[in-house]
């Protein structure tokens, strides 16, 4: 029973065995198929791709080949005008070259029958337009053109028009330009009144003396060559607007500053409006030159005591002299009275005596000397510090600014001179001042010394 159980459980194992083996053959199997028929599907797709990808290139290669053969023709077309007027142009220049040379030809020609009738006239009319040229840079900077204002313009137009070499002036043209050159040459010696504008007064009374110079109101005027306008002068020339105010109102002879570069422009006018005073130039030496001038006075100060001082203890000197009785009061006196109160000495010891009182005296008669000495000393190195200070300042602006401006540098280096101008100007009379004074002192020293050795004298004879 139990054999039979096993037997029957075998073949149940065996079984389910082999249908498990059946079971994965037919995946396999079926496995197999899908990937065949699915590679096969896949290849199938690849080459319908292909066969369309090879369609579109070729009609967009068509279509390609379509428009660069439309552009083609366009490109020659354009190249067809551009040939076109090219040729055109050629032509035109051709006859344009043809008609110009026959112009010239014909230009030439008038030209020479134009000098041919001239003859001398031509030299002539040469002459004028030089002369027309002089005559217009002239008046531009004439103050006359301030009273005629009307002579420019008119030059200008006849100057065009000569150099034109196609028209020729009139005799009424060149006769107008005589009598301008003649009123000139006659409004350069008269003296004559006009009313103008001056800066921005109106209707203002000027009286024009010649080509030199414009007054006004007790005043100098200046002219503009550029805007032919009459302007007041920042500021006065010194000493020479005397009789400006007699001459306005005229009748008679007066005394008048006269600018002979006016004709010129009135450059001299001009230099002596800009030269600075002295209280300017003094200013221009700034905290130097104020130093300098502070100095220079406390030496004034000290010299005029100490002159003061001196001719005081000469005249008490003086006096002692003349009077027989010694008095105390003067530096004499007090070395005479050295020696009467010590009658007891011998001559080597009054000598001593007296020297010593000497040496007493000496300080209060050259007090105030040796501050005159170093004033004297130390005012030009005072000057030249400014001048140097100066120069660096100068040469700063130079860097910066350039030297393009002769005058600006110039001025530059002139305010650094005017320190050692001051320090010279305290220096020397300083140094004079204590030259005479020091000899005064001398002086005096030399009587107090001389009388001494006459006492010594006087007490070795007895």
């Amino acid at each position: 029973m139990n054999i039979a159980k096993t037997l029957r459980l075998l073949m149940l194992i065996a079984f389910s065995l082999m249908s498990i083996s059946s079971t994965a053959d037919e995946q396999k199997n079926s496995s197999a198929t899908t990937s065949e028929s699915s590679k096969k599907l896949s290849l199938d797709i690849l080459l319908q791709e292909v066969k369309q990808g090879r369609s579109r290139d070729k009609q967009r290669n068509k279509q390609r080949e379509a428009e660069f053969l439309k552009a083609k023709v366009d490109r020659q077309r354009l190249i067809d005008v551009a040939n076109a007027k090219i040729a055109a142009l050629e032509a035109k220049s051709e006859t344009l070259e043809s008609a110009f040379n026959d112009n010239e030809t014909l230009v030439k020609e008038k030209k020479r029958l134009r000098d041919e009738r001239l003859g001398s006239l031509k030299e002539l009319f040469g002459h004028l337009t030089g002369a027309a040229g002089d005559m217009r840079s002239h008046l531009t900077m004439s103050i006359t053109s301030a009273e005629f204002d009307d002579r420019k313009p008119f030059l200008d137009q006849l100057i065009k028009k000569m150099n034109t070499g196609v028209d020729l002036p009139s005799i009424q043209e060149i006769e107008a330009f005589w009598y301008e050159l003649h009123r000139e040459m006659t409004e350069s010696g008269r003296v004559s009144k006009f009313t103008t504008s001056v800066g921005t007064q109106e209707n203002r009374e000027v009286v024009r003396v010649g080509t030199f110079n414009l007054i006004s109101e007790g005043e100098y005027l200046g002219f503009d060559s550029d805007t032919a306008r009459v302007y007041a002068l920042p500021r006065q020339p010194v000493g020479y607007v005397d009789g400006i105010e007699a001459v306005q109102l005229g009748g008679g002879v007066y005394a008048l500053g006269v600018d002979p570069t006016g004709p010129a422009g009135g450059g001299l006018l001009k230099a002596l409006i800009n030269t600075p005073t002295w209280l300017e130039r003094w200013h221009q030496g700034k905290v130097v030159g104020y130093v300098i001038s502070v100095v220079g006075c406390i030496g004034l100060l000290i010299a005029l005591w100490r002159f003061l001082g001196l001719s005081n203890v000469a005249s008490s000197i003086k006096r002692q002299l003349a009077d027989s009785n010694v008095n105390a009061n003067n530096a004499l006196g007090r070395i005479l009275k050295v020696a009467e109160d010590h009658p007891e000495l011998d001559t080597d010891g009054l000598d001593l005596k007296l020297d010593e009182a000497i040496l007493k005296e000496r300080p209060a008669i050259e007090i105030g000397l040796p501050v005159l000495k170093i004033i004297a000393m130390v005012a030009p190195l005072l000057g030249l510090l400014g001048t140097v200070t100066g120069m660096i300042i100068v040469f700063q602006a130079i860097t910066v600014y350039g030297a393009g401006d002769p005058k600006a540098m110039a001025g530059g280096i002139s305010s650094a001179l005017v320190t050692t101008v001051l320090g010279l100007i305290v220096a020397i009379p300083i140094l004079l001042l204590h030259t005479l004074l020091l000899g005064k002192a001398k002086n005096i020293l030399h009587i107090l010394e001389e009388q001494s050795a006459g006492i010594i004298a006087s007490r070795t004879g007895r």
